[in-house]
């Protein structure tokens, strides 16, 4: 991986986040509310070996449906990736598709893929193939980048929250430990130097976001194969960036954030 030099200059970048005309684009093909239609996810590229985005597709519990019987896993796909690719390929040299790939857990496709994103995971579930695969892909070396994931109870109704993720967190690495993330820790300067975790910008969620890490063999001291970042929706400020509902400033938060998380994946 080779970066521009300047991070100032790449943080006056991210100030331009709006991406209004590929943003643009992308809300006429999905509409403002997000994918519409069937909610299936649109075909996958082909792999040729430059990087693409790619989001697991699982079966909610029940209850991890939204209005329209939109599924947890796909909310802001496929806005939110492209305008963080957009991004990536404006402050590295990375050289990402546009294009965004889904994958599920149990698919050889996902180990052509360094990092792998999931969301809204105190909706998800794991067949034993499934939990097998992501239990061979994260030994192997791959990343997996948790966002979207909020308490129990958050829309009013019960379900979701911390305890159905690491149930399934736990077929998947039954000895696993969910570390508490501190400003030191490598991740957070993969690229930008990010300092303060405690005040991390809300899209909506009430109280200050949670980062929780999984660490091969349980120390901290090892590669970080995990990132879980709870009570909080990072992604939602991406996939807003095009539309003026949120501040600059805590746009370029988020933003990096996301760049941070793909360069460790990329490079560890």
């Amino acid at each position: 991986m080779q970066t521009r030099s300047g991070c100032a200059g790449a943080v006056t970048l991210i100030a331009l986040v709006s991406v209004l005309a590929f943003s643009g684009v992308a809300l006429a093909q999905f509409g403002f509310g997000g994918f519409r239609g069937s909610y299936e996810p649109l075909p996958n590229i082909r792999y040729d070996g430059r990087f693409t985005f790619v989001r697991v597709r699982y079966d909610p519990a029940p209850g991890g449906f939204w209005p329209g019987r939109r599924p947890s896993w796909i909310h802001g796909y496929p806005l939110a990736e492209q305008n963080l690719m957009k991004i990536m390929n404006e402050v590295s040299f990375l050289g990402a598709h546009d294009e965004i790939n889904t994958v599920t857990l149990d698919d050889p496709e996902l180990f052509k893929y360094p990092i792998a994103y999931i969301i809204e995971v105190g909706w998800w579930t794991v067949t034993e193939r499934e939990a097998a695969g992501l239990r061979a892909y994260l030994q192997k070396g791959g990343f997996l980048f948790v966002d979207d994931f909020k308490p129990p109870g958050w829309r009013g109704l019960p379900g979701g929250g911390w305890e159905p993720f690491a149930e399934t967190m736990r077929r998947v690495l039954p000895d696993v430990q969910f570390l508490d993330m501190v400003p030191s820790d490598a991740v957070f300067h993969a690229f930008f130097e990010i300092n303060d975790l405690d005040q991390f910008p809300q899209a909506y969620v009430a109280g200050n976001p949670i980062f929780k890490g999984i660490f091969e063999d349980n120390d901290r001291s090892k590669r970080l194969m995990a990132i879980i970042n709870y009570n909080t929706d990072v992604s939602q400020f991406w996939e807003w960036s095009g539309r003026g509902l949120r501040p600059f400033d805590q746009t370029n938060e988020a933003y990096k954030l996301g760049v941070n998380y793909l360069i460790y994946g990329l490079t560890h």
